[in-house]
């Protein structure tokens, strides 16, 4: 008789995990609450799905925040390339973006999802939607022996992989699912944070200059501890919201902040990267040169974009009328500085509902890296975002997903 396995959760580590379970001779039954597969991975990247990173391992490793060495195995296993050749393989052509991320050639999400619901399917996967858990079933003896649903309905099975998500965007079903199976069942789960999510600041130029997308800018994060000691540094692009601050180096810049929003966290922006201090004077007392005799407001056109004029001549205390031929040496300073050293005051973040994943989850002690086993209950297994594992953005999490699914999905049937 096949030994029956159950995976929890119909995202990228629970598609790919049931699809290699079955594959290696398992009857294998997926379990997804939501009305279809992969409703979170729908909307990943903008709904263009960052799949992975052409990265070699020792850089993925450099882009993993929490617990990297957990993820030896798993990546080893299964590594970005792998990734890309599998995808590949199932039909859906790639291309290699900025910073090396991995998108579907055809730009959409839905591309990823489907290629990854037919795999599951052709391997033999029995698929069950509108399927909501509500318990494992562990023997006395601390060993799996079913699940039970919501409806009170009991499936019997040998092993489980509880690939669940963590809590962010709870509207896609990432509600935590798997840590309260998690803790049911004897295992610890760290404290939990949104983490790739947006900034909040107060400061009282934010509204003014929501909506601009800045590209190639500087940021560098302080906190005051012990002086203004820096945490994180990046380049890329940077927007503001209504509330705040988002885009690639902020998401990734709120992964080291968890903990210290009563440490007065400060973005620094540096709006001119690119070139020195001293470089950007001279380019200033050109532009000085070319509008002497405008008024300060119109003298900032070529340095600035249009959005962004109002705040840096509020911030730099020069009146907007005051002809350009008369500002002294130390108010040109002063705007120099703040090309520089253009900074936002963090008040916190803007949760689980624009987190693009959990910080935090079952704590990595209690799971056997090698196989992605429960330590503590024999038969069960995690995958993907419910662990204590996390990446920057680049699509390091999703390949987390994908290695700790195939992996899992492998141990399985060898256990």
């Amino acid at each position: 008789m096949k030994k029956i396995a159950a995976v929890i959760g119909g995202g990228p580590a629970g598609m790919i995990a049931a699809a290699r379970a079955a594959e290696s001779g398992l009857t294998v039954h997926l379990f997804e609450k939501n009305e279809k597969l992969g409703k979170k991975l729908f909307i990943t990247g903008k709904g263009r799905c960052n799949i992975t990173n052409a990265a070699s391992n020792d850089v993925f490793f450099d882009n993993i925040v929490s617990n990297p060495k957990f993820l030896y195995s798993a990546i080893n296993t299964f590594d970005c390339f792998e990734a890309i050749d599998f995808f590949e393989r199932l039909g859906v052509k790639t291309k290699i973006e900025r910073g090396n991320r991995v998108f579907p050639a055809s730009d959409k999400a839905s591309d990823v999802v489907l290629a990854l619901e037919d795999y599951a399917k052709k391997s033999g996967v029995n698929v069950n939607l509108n399927a909501s858990v509500k318990k494992i079933i562990i023997s006395g003896s601390k060993t799996v022996e079913g699940i039970l649903f919501a409806n009170g309905r009991i499936f019997d099975c040998q092993s489980v992989i509880v690939a669940t998500g963590g809590l962010s965007y709870p509207g896609t079903g990432s509600t935590g699912d798997g840590y309260d199976f998690a803790r049911e069942t004897g295992h610890s789960v760290t404290k939990l944070y949104p983490s790739l999510v947006p900034l909040v600041s107060d400061d009282d130029f934010i509204n003014e200059l929501s909506g601009l997308s800045l590209k190639n800018v500087g940021i560098t994060v302080l906190v005051s501890e012990k002086g203004n000691k820096v945490i994180y540094k990046d380049f890329g692009e940077l927007l503001f919201t209504h509330f705040g601050l988002s885009g690639p180096i902020i998401l990734s810049a709120s992964a080291y902040l968890h903990g210290r929003y009563n440490q007065n966290p400060v973005v620094s922006i540096d709006l001119k990267p690119a070139i020195s201090k001293e470089e950007l004077d001279k380019r200033i007392l050109k532009d000085f040169e070319k509008y002497s005799n405008k008024d300060f407001s119109n003298a900032l056109d070529d340095l600035l974009p249009g959005k962004m004029i109002d705040a840096v001549i509020k911030r730099s205390d020069i009146p907007p009328s005051k002809k350009v031929h008369d500002i002294t040496k130390v108010e040109r300073k002063v705007l120099l500085e703040l090309l520089k050293n253009f900074t936002c005051r963090i008040k916190g973040v803007s949760g689980f509902n624009n987190a693009v994943i959990t910080k935090g989850g079952v704590s990595v002690k209690d799971i056997d890296p090698k196989s992605m086993e429960s330590k503590i209950i024999k038969g069960l297994y995690f995958a993907g975002e419910v662990i204590d594992v996390d990446g920057y953005t680049g699509g390091f999490n999703l390949q987390i997903a994908f290695s700790t699914g195939y992996l899992a999905g492998q141990s399985v049937s060898e256990g």
